[in-house]
């Protein structure tokens, strides 16, 4: 296998004259590009990465457009997750902005809602999470994910952990943007390092929102 050699300036310059031109001629045209600076590229980083995190997808390069009234046919982004557990991930991103490194829970079932929210109202591992998120926002990183704007019915709206209990989906990242590293072999070791920060997290995730 080719080894990784990092992200080239390419791949970021490909969705910026995408952002211009979303189209599907374009697209077609500049496909080679795509698959050579962007998909590769990223396949190769995941593929060093595996072993210590998990199998890896790369998300499809068209977005769904049946009930958008954005009617672009493409990402102006390509991400790619290593699954730990179903909805639960790391994450990574390229796009006109730059890379972007993260991980968390993205989706969720009814089922899968109800044992995170299980979770978060139980002292213990509410208490748990509660301290990894402390943690995730004194090292600079933020909190996002779908809320709602109160606590959940069944639940007091003063629960100790009312905030928490207002996600449907759990997930953080930086964008680092366009480091010198990035387009360099030192990629993989920048986001091992990131990723490996985040692992309490995921362990979190994947063992209280799975069956």
């Amino acid at each position: 296998m080719t080894p990784f050699a990092g992200i080239p300036d390419e791949a970021f310059r490909f969705y910026t004259d995408l952002e211009e031109n979303n189209n599907r001629d374009w697209w077609l045209e500049h496909k080679p590009v795509y698959d050579s600076a962007v998909r590769e590229p990223l396949s190769l980083l995941l593929a060093e990465l595996e072993p210590e995190f998990g199998a890896f997808k790369l998300f499809r390069p068209n977005r769904d457009i049946r009930f958008s009234p954005d009617k672009s046919p493409y990402k102006t982004a390509q991400g790619a997750v290593a699954a730990v557990v179903e909805g639960v991930g790391y994450y990574v991103q390229v796009s006109a902005d730059g890379f972007m490194i993260g991980g968390g829970w993205h989706t969720s079932g009814p089922e899968q809602l109800a044992r995170y929210r299980a979770a978060v109202d139980a002292p213990a591992s509410g208490e748990a999470l509660r301290a990894i998120v402390q943690w995730i926002t004194d090292a600079g990183l933020s909190i996002d994910g779908e809320q709602l704007k109160t606590a959940p019915r069944g639940f007091p709206k003063d629960h100790p952990r009312a905030e928490l209990l207002t996600f449907k989906s759990l997930y953080t990242g930086s964008s680092v943007g366009r480091p010198e590293w990035v387009s360099t072999p030192d990629a993989a070791r920048e986001v091992a390092k990131s990723w490996q920060q985040l692992r309490p997290l995921m362990e979190w995730f994947g063992l209280h929102t799975t069956a």
